[in-house]
């Protein structure tokens, strides 16, 4: 299986290299990291590995445990490939050449961007701001693997952020601007993995995406209904 480890770790030379050798040793094969932070001399990484399954998750949390200065953030199952250089835009130009499947295009693409689960674009009513809790959001569009009905988060259609539930689940919430939209992106909890919250840097990816999806659907996004229903 493809796995995301996240880690904070102390930004100086050596420790990074100590924390490919764990995962290494623990049966990880590593196929990307990438930078989410380095500030005050610590950094975040996150490693994505295939794991062969078999051993359990524990030895590698505790190979990590065991580096000085290490915290290990999160483990957890991501889907598709680990992602390269030039996907955002990609996506954006399929969304481009057939808007008319774009808001679908975008939620459906958006999980496996950001090693999440399942996404939502929601209706916030235009009310929002005068009712308790901000209004009930309608799903207008869900990912293949959203649930039914999703558990969400207090939506908003004010500014991106990342909002986490007591059970586990994080969400990464961003407005595309008009008719009351929003992108509501989740990782649940399946044990025995823990994801990790959404980074300050994954919120602004997703942020921009939206916003840039905004540009290029303009109109066609005033006229997103919730689907119909069937008998």
């Amino acid at each position: 299986m493809l796995l995301r480890v996240r880690v904070t770790l102390p930004d100086r030379p050596g420790t990074l290299g100590q924390v490919a050798r764990t995962l290494g040793v623990s049966g990880a094969d590593i196929v990307q990291v990438m930078v989410l932070e380095r500030l005050g001399g610590r950094a975040v990484d996150d490693f994505t590995v295939v794991w062969p399954g078999a051993p359990r998750v524990e030895r590698l949390l505790a190979g990590l445990a065991a580096i000085p200065g290490v915290r290990v953030d999160g483990v957890w199952r991501a889907i598709g490939t680990p992602t390269t250089t030039g996907q955002d835009a990609e996506l954006l130009a399929q969304v481009a050449a057939n808007p008319a499947d774009g808001l679908a295009t975008l939620v459906d693409a958006v999980p496996g961007l950001l090693a999440a689960d399942w996404a939502v674009a929601v209706m916030v009513p235009l009310d929002w701001a005068s009712r308790s809790g901000g209004g009930a959001a309608v799903v207008a569009q869900a990912s293949w693997r959203a649930p039914v009905p999703p558990a969400l988060p207090e939506v908003t259609p004010l500014r991106a952020r990342a909002v986490s539930t007591p059970e586990g689940t994080h969400h990464a919430v961003a407005p595309f601007g008009r008719a009351g939209l929003v992108l509501v992106v989740a990782r649940q909890h399946a044990s025995p993995f823990t994801a990790a919250a959404f980074h300050a840097t994954e919120v602004d990816r997703l942020a921009q995406l939206v916003r840039a999806g905004a540009v290029i659907l303009g109109d066609r996004l005033d006229l997103v209904g919730p689907p119909a229903v069937t008998a």
